[in-house]
């Protein structure tokens, strides 16, 4: 269901700014955007597992808080980001 340490440390390794960054809204987005894609293989094989799913919910409206911050400080950066993630196909 988390994802594990090592996967974590690899998309803090991709995408930080520079060496030993883990606070930077490119970051938070990743390591945000792999919990919620392990969450939400949970929920499809766990359909009545409510409180995972809330979990799932409050990652969501985090990562949109931290994409919305982005996208208003620097609408480059939210743009090479949502392409390399994947996200608003």
């Amino acid at each position: 269901m988390a994802i594990t340490k090592e996967r974590k440390n690899e998309i803090i390794k991709e995408f930080a700014r520079q060496e030993g960054d883990t606070g930077s809204p490119e970051v938070q987005i990743a390591v945000l955007t792999a919990e919620i894609n392990a969450l939400n293989e949970h929920a499809h094989q766990h359909p009545k597992d409510h409180h995972s799913y809330r979990g799932l919910m409050k990652k969501v409206g985090h990562r949109r808080n931290l994409l919305a911050y982005l996208r208003n400080k620097d609408v480059a950066r939210y743009r090479e980001l949502i392409k390399r993630l994947g996200l608003r196909r």
